[in-house]
Order: structure tokens, then C-alpha cells, then sequence
């Protein structure tokens, strides 16, 4: 299994981290600057066009770019305070095509001070139809940034429900 991690503005993926996603499969992260690449999304599916995804899992940013990655190539994703409605960097946002069914599960941190929870609520709100499959989890007390045991947890909770 080939799971696509996609980490934020100013992060990568951490070795903590990586050792929890390896335990479910080979862990792809392409390098990203958002900053100066407002085509991320597009440039990382040209990086793994000859690699079967299997799995998205994002974080912030990461979690922008693994919502319509994930939409794209019709395969379940794991997004963690994903900027869905706002951000602080331009990225190109593509149109989506129909597809049978979205299946995404959504962490949201209720004290998030980085990303809203409730500006996600609304985009969810405004993009959710028959086709969609979202499970969405508001953590109370959780920030944006999350700790290796809630990631953990998210993550074998999401292998458990979709694989």
C-alpha cells in the first residue's frame, strides 16, 4: 500500500510520525514549497503519476492539498486541520470532476487558533452532497498541531474504517 503524506506550510513529516505510517504501508511525501509554487497540488500529482496512491493523509496546507488530491484520484483520505477555506499562501485550487463517492475522514482541533474549525464546518457544509463520505472528528482541547498519540490513534482508526 502506497500512502501519500502531504505535510504544511512550515513542517514536514516527522520521524515520529513516520514510523506510524509505515506500519500500514510505503510512505511517499514529495518535497513542497507553498510558497513560491502556487501549483502544489498539480506538481504533486505530476511527482506521483507513476505511483499508485492508495491513501492521502494531510496535514494543514497538507491537509488543502490531500482534500482535492485525494478527490482527484478517488481514494480515501486522513486530513488534519486541513486550510480548506483559508489561506495565507496562494495555491491554484482545481475543479474537481464527479466522482462515485469521496470517503474522508476529518480531525479539527475545536481550539484550533490557526485554523478555524468552524470556517472548515463551512466548507465542508457547502461541498457535502449524496456522493460524499465525510467523517469529521472535533477534538476538545486540541490545537493545530497534533501529537504523535492522537495522530496515531487518527490514523489506525482510518486504516481500520477504510482498508
Amino acid at each position: 500500500m502506497n500512502i501519500l503524506y502531504i505535510y504544511g506550510l512550515d513542517s514536514k513529516l516527522s520521524p515520529e510520525k513516520k514510523r506510524v505510517l509505515e506500519n500500514y504501508g510505503n510512505v511517499l511525501t514529495p518535497t513542497i514549497d507553498y510558497y513560491n509554487n502556487p501549483n502544489a497540488i498539480s506538481d504533486i500529482l505530476n511527482e506521483m503519476k507513476n505511483e499508485k496512491i492508495d491513501a492521502v493523509i494531510g496535514s494543514s496546507m497538507g491537509g488543502f492539498a490531500g482534500y482535492y488530491i485525494s478527490t482527484l484520484l478517488d481514494v480515501p483520505s486522513l486530513l488534519f486541520n486541513p486550510a480548506l477555506e483559508k489561506r495565507s499562501v496562494k495555491q491554484v485550487v482545481p475543479e474537481l470532476k464527479f466522482v462515485k463517492t469521496t470517503q474522508k475522514k476529518f480531525l479539527l482541533g475545536a481550539v484550533d487558533n490557526v485554523i478555524s474549525p468552524g470556517d472548515t464546518l463551512g466548507f465542508l457544509a457547502g461541498c457535502y452532497n449524496e456522493n460524499t463520505d465525510f467523517l469529521i472528528h472535533i477534538m476538545p482541547g486540541l490545537t493545530h498541531n497534533i501529537p504523535v498519540d492522537i495522530f496515531s490513534r487518527e490514523v489506525k482508526d482510518f486504516f481500520k474504517k477504510y482498508f
